[in-house]
């Protein structure tokens, strides 16, 4: 005999079940999760204190609400809008790790930039009880959705991580849609260290996405990821346009339009030579919008008109 089963109580059995399901997974210890770099960390029931060892990760806590439980951070990250002053400060490359243990930090954030050469280098943490997190830098806008998306979820603020990632999706969209109307695209080299130890990058790097969503087009995007330029290449590939973001010489931009035997480079000679902010382009956080808009402005100023004051 076949027992039929009215819908308020095949809801009510539904109910119960998933109920049984939540309880089950409280009672089966810690949540864990597995970070961007591909390792299963434990994360704490609650998190209070946190260090962070990346200028990036720094303005994503910080964005999420959680700078106040920011208790150190890298020399890199010092002076970031957000974070609290006279706090201990660590080297991002090398961080002390007797230090690190000393303040037995609820949650540690680091990229792949600390202790990159060593085998389990925070393992000592771990074993006192530190949640280790490794979020290397993103090599994509993608990425970057992804890493926010991450924190979010790690931090429980999973609703403050999709709104950053909703009006970022929306500003792109915004730009890219203007992108897409420019007929002649000009050609493109973002420099990020400067002569004579010149640095910038190919295809497969979120800034490379970006000079594409402007409508441009990057004169170095036949090659991969981060690369050193060579002088007579760069003047051989005749960029209408530069961009700069060195911020650790004065003048990057009168640098490079007085660099000997530039004077021919259709950049140098329309003086299409332009600073875009360092923080902002080079770090892969929420802040690469101010970046694209800066880059949108400088690269095509009619399409792009400057926001008003």
């Amino acid at each position: 005999m076949k027992m039929r089963m009215s819908m308020p109580l095949v809801l009510a059995l539904v109910l119960s079940l998933a109920l049984g399901g939540v309880s089950a997974m409280a009672a089966g210890g810690p949540e864990t999760l597995t970070d961007p770099s591909g390792a299963q960390i434990t994360v704490p029931e609650t998190i209070g204190s946190i260090v962070v060892l990346a200028p990036s990760i720094a303005e994503e806590v910080v964005a999420l609400g959680r700078g106040d439980d920011v208790v150190a951070y890298d020399a890199q990250s010092v002076g970031l809008e957000g974070l609290g002053e006279d706090l201990p400060v660590f080297d991002l490359v090398e961080p002390d790790m007797e230090q690190l243990m000393a303040l037995e930090p609820d949650l540690l954030l680091v990229s792949n930039m600390s202790l990159y050469d060593e085998t389990s280098p925070y393992q000592q943490l771990i074993d006192l009880g530190v949640c280790v997190a490794c979020i290397p830098n993103a090599e994509s806008i993608e990425g970057i959705y992804g890493d926010i998306g991450f924190l979010g979820e790690l931090l429980d603020e999973p609703e403050a991580a999709q709104g950053i990632i909703d009006d970022m999706k929306a500003d792109i969209a915004e730009i890219a849609a203007i992108g897409e109307t420019v007929e002649e695209k000009k050609t493109v080299y973002f420099e990020i260290s400067a002569a004579p130890y010149m640095y910038s990058f190919g295809s497969g790097v979120y800034l490379d996405e970006m000079i594409s969503l402007i409508g441009a087009e990057n004169v170095l995007a036949d090659q991969e990821g981060w690369l050193p330029v060579a002088e007579e290449d760069l003047v051989a590939a005749d960029p209408d346009v530069i961009l700069t973001n060195v911020n650790y010489i004065d003048g990057p931009v009168e640098e490079i339009m007085a660099r000997p035997g530039w004077e021919g480079v259709t950049a140098v000679a329309d003086g299409a030579v332009y600073y875009i902010d360092n923080m902002a382009s080079s770090l892969p956080d929420q802040n690469i919008v101010t970046a694209l808009r800066q880059m949108a402005q400088a690269v095509y100023p009619d399409y792009f008109p400057a926001e008003a004051e």
